[in-house]
């Protein structure tokens, strides 16, 4: 999966995390567990390894500091369609007037119908 960094040769102890600390050493924390806290980390071993951008750094099997390429990308999601919306919204105003246009013509014809008729 990855290429080896440094060999280290570091025995794991069960209930500790080891990872790769800032300062490229192999460092360990207590893992939580039922409902017990974690602990702080502590060095185990001191390397000094130069992170280099885009890689994961890892302890491996063998109890030395390796890294493998992260993968970026993935699925490209879908943009979200910004234009149809407004559009919709711009389409929904007019049929409104419309609406309103048409209901003012309605009254206007019962006017003039009430008015007729009262002559």
């Amino acid at each position: 999966m990855g290429e080896k960094v440094a060999r280290v040769g570091v025995r794991r102890q069960e209930g500790y995390l080891y990872f790769i600390d800032k300062q490229g050493d192999v460092s360990r924390a207590r893992m939580a567990r039922g409902g017990k806290k974690g602990g702080s980390p502590v060095k185990v071993a001191r390397v000094g390894v130069r992170k280099a951008r885009g890689y994961l750094y890892y302890l491996d099997k063998q109890g030395d500091v390796s890294r493998a390429r992260m993968s970026r990308g993935g699925k490209k999601r879908k943009k979200k369609k910004k234009k149809k919306a407004a559009k919709k919204k711009i389409a929904r105003k007019k049929r409104r007037k419309k609406m309103v246009k048409k209901r003012k013509a309605k009254k206007k014809k019962k006017a003039k119908k009430k008015r007729k008729k009262r002559r």
